[in-house]
C-alpha cells in the first residue's frame, strides 16, 4: 500500500542524497538531472557516469551535452553567474561505463561510491532498434546486471531504480499487464531463453568472424542480423526490446532483497509542461514520420489511423520515476510501472495525422532558394501491409521497370543487339504486378547496372528512386510493429501511484497522469512545433 504523499515529499526525498545517474547523456536522462537540481538544490550530489577516458573528457562531456543544454536555461537565469559554481558543486562526473564489471570504475572511486550513493538511476542503455547483438547485448543485458552487483555494494542504498521500456512485451495484443518477467522467459510459445547461451553464442560469433578474418563491415553486418534473427527466434521483434526484456530477468534475477523499481515507458514524446514545453532530443517512432513529412521526403506510410498509439510526455516519465523513488524507498520489494497512455487516455494515430495537416498547412515549410511555402498534400495512410505494397509496386516499382525497358531500348540500338534473347547482354524483366515488393532491390541493381552501360543517363532518376525507396522501406522496417500494435497497456500501479500523489497549489509539479492531456492539442501547439525546431535541421 502506497502512503499518501504530495509534491513535498517528493522534494524532501532527494535532500541530501547522492544519486548516481547512469544515461544521463541522453533525453530522459539530461530531463531528470535538470527537475532534481532545479526542485531540490539541496541535494547532496549527482553522479553522471558517462562513456569517457577520463574525468576531464568526462567532466567536457556532461557540460557539452548534459548542463549546457537548452533545456538547463531554467536553472542558469534562476543562479545567474553562481550557476557554474552550483553545478561544479552538485555535479561529479564520473568516467566509466556499465558494459564492465565495477562499471569501469578503479578499486578507490569504487569504495568511496559505495559508501557514499543513496539511489541509482539506470537509464544507460542502447536503443537502437536494431543494433549489433555484441553490442544491444553489453549494454542492455550485462550492464543491468553491472549494475545490480555494483547496488548490492552500496550500504546506504534506498533505491534502485531501472528504466527500461512498455515494448519488453513484443507484439502482444490485448490488455498487458505489469508483471515482471521470469528468467528464461520467451514469448514465443515453445521455446526458452538461456541468457548464457546468447551470450557464449555472441562469442562463438566473434571468434568465427576473427578466425575467418572478416572485414569490420562484414562484422558489423552479421552482428546486426545475428541480432534479429534471434529476437525474431523468441518472439520479440527486435533487438533493442529483446536485449532490454534479457536486462529486466537479469535484474529481477540478482537483485536479492534490493529495493527495485523498474520504469517501462511507451513511446517518449516532448516535454509536456516543464521546463520547456515541446523540447526533445533524438529522433523517435512519431518523430521520423513527422520529420519526413515536413521534408516532403515522405507523403505515405504505413499505419493503421484507428488503432492506438501509446506515447507519453518525457516529462511526466521523469515525474513518475520521482514519485516512486520516493514512494517506494528502501522497500525489499519490486515494483514495476507502465508509464504510459493507452488504456488511461487513448490517442488513435488519426489525432496526430490531423495535428500535422493542420499544423504543416497553418505553418508550411519554406523550400527553394527564396524560402516558398510549400503546400503539403494530406498524408496518405495503409493499414495493412498488403495495400501497402500494392502502392509501393505502383509508386516504384513500374517507374524503375519503364527505366529499365528505356534502358534496354537504348542499348539495343547503341549495341545493335541481336534480336535473340539468349545472345542478350541483359535479359528483359517481365512485368507482374503480383511480385513480392522485395522484387524492387532487384530492380535498382539492375538499373545500377544499367546506368553505368549508358554512361550514367540514368544518374538522377536511378538515385531518386533509389533514396526514396530505401528511406520509406527502411521506416517501415523499423516501426511497423508500432504502427500496426494492437496491445493495451495496463497501468494499475501507476495508476494508485499517481492517486497517492496530491497535486497542490504552488508546490512543484509531479504529475504523470495522462488524462491531464488534451492529445489534439498537445501535438499541434507543443510537440510538432518541437519536432521542427528541435530535430528538422
Amino acid at each position: 500500500m502506497i502512503s499518501q504523499m504530495d509534491s513535498e515529499n517528493v522534494v524532501g526525498f532527494f535532500r541530501g542524497r547522492s544519486i548516481l545517474i547512469t544515461g544521463s547523456t541522453g533525453f530522459l536522462g539530461k530531463v531528470l538531472a535538470e527537475k532534481i537540481l532545479r526542485v531540490q538544490p539541496d541535494v547532496k550530489k549527482l553522479y553522471l557516469l558517462v562513456r569517457a577516458n577520463d574525468v576531464e573528457s568526462a567532466t567536457r562531456r556532461v557540460q557539452n551535452e548534459v548542463t549546457g543544454k537548452e533545456i538547463f536555461q531554467i536553472l542558469k537565469e534562476k543562479h545567474g553567474q553562481g550557476f557554474e559554481s552550483f553545478i561544479g558543486e552538485k555535479v561529479c562526473p564520473l568516467a566509466g561505463d556499465i558494459i564492465y564489471e565495477n562499471l569501469g570504475l578503479d578499486y578507490a572511486k569504487l569504495t568511496e561510491l559505495s559508501k557514499e550513493i543513496d539511489i541509482i538511476v539506470n537509464g544507460a542503455a542502447t536503443t537502437n532498434f536494431y543494433e549489433r547483438y555484441d553490442v544491444a547485448f553489453d549494454s542492455n543485458v550485462m550492464g543491468a546486471k553491472n549494475i545490480c552487483e555494483f547496488a548490492k555494494r552500496c550500504t546506504k542504498l534506498k533505491m534502485l531504480l531501472h528504466v527500461s521500456t512498455a515494448y519488453v512485451a513484443g507484439e502482444q495484443e490485448g490488455l498487458i499487464l505489469e508483471k515482471p518477467f521470469l528468467m528464461g522467459q520467451a514469448l514465443r510459445e515453445g521455446t526458452h531463453l538461456d541468457i548464457t547461451s546468447e551470450q557464449n553464442l555472441i562469442k562463438e560469433t566473434r571468434r568465427e568472424m576473427k578466425t575467418k578474418c572478416c572485414s569490420e563491415k562484414t562484422e558489423k553486418r552479421t552482428m546486426k542480423e545475428l541480432g534479429l534473427k534471434r529476437a525474431r527466434h523468441f518472439g520479440w521483434p527486435n533487438t533493442y526490446v529483446f536485449t532490454k526484456a534479457m536486462g529486466e530477468m537479469l535484474l529481477g534475477h540478482h537483485r536479492g532483497d534490493l529495493p527495485v523499481v523498474i520504469v517501462r515507458p511507451s513511446i517518449i514524446t516532448s516535454l509536456f509542461k516543464e521546463p520547456l514545453p515541446g523540447w526533445m532530443e533524438g529522433t523517435r517512432t512519431i518523430d521520423s514520420v513527422i520529420i519526413g513529412y515536413a521534408k516532403q521526403a515522405l507523403s505515405f506510410f504505413l499505419v493503421d489511423l484507428n488503432l492506438i498509439m501509446d506515447v507519453i510526455p518525457g516529462d511526466m516519465v521523469v515525474n513518475a520515476m520521482m514519485v516512486a523513488m520516493a514512494a517506494h524507498s528502501e522497500e525489499r520489494a519490486q515494483s514495476i510501472y507502465h508509464v504510459t497512455s493507452s488504456l488511461r487516455n487513448p490517442a488513435p494515430y488519426a489525432v496526430l495525422s490531423d495535428a500535422g495537416h493542420r499544423y504543416f498547412f497553418a505553418n508550411p515549410p519554406r523550400t527553394g532558394k527564396y524560402g516558398e511555402p510549400a503546400r503539403l498534400p494530406r498524408m496518405r495512410f495503409f493499414s495493412t501491409v498488403a495495400s501497402f505494397r500494392a502502392h509501393m509496386v505502383v509508386k516504384y516499382k513500374l517507374p524503375l521497370e519503364v527505366s529499365l525497358w528505356m534502358g534496354f531500348v537504348l542499348l539495343r540500338i547503341i549495341f545493335n543487339l541481336r534480336a535473340d534473347n539468349s545472345k542478350r547482354p541483359f535479359s528483359m524483366v517481365k512485368v507482374n504486378l503480383s511480385s513480392q515488393i522485395v522484387l524492387t532491390d532487384q530492380y535498382l541493381e539492375i538499373l545500377r547496372v544499367v546506368n553505368i552501360a549508358l554512361c550514367g543517363m540514368f544518374s538522377r532518376r536511378y538515385d531518386e528512386l533509389s533514396r526514396k525507396y530505401r528511406f520509406v522501406m527502411h521506416l517501415v522496417e523499423l516501426y511497423a510493429p508500432y504502427t500496426l500494435f494492437k496491445g493495451c497497456f495496463d497501468d494499475i500501479n501507476t495508476e494508485r501511484l499517481s492517486i497517492a500523489m496530491k497535486q497542490q497549489e504552488g508546490g512543484y509539479y509531479f504529475d504523470f497522469d495522462p488524462k491531464s492531456i488534451d492529445w489534439e492539442e498537445y501535438f499541434y501547439r507543443v510537440h510538432i512545433p518541437g519536432v521542427v525546431k528541435y530535430l528538422c535541421d
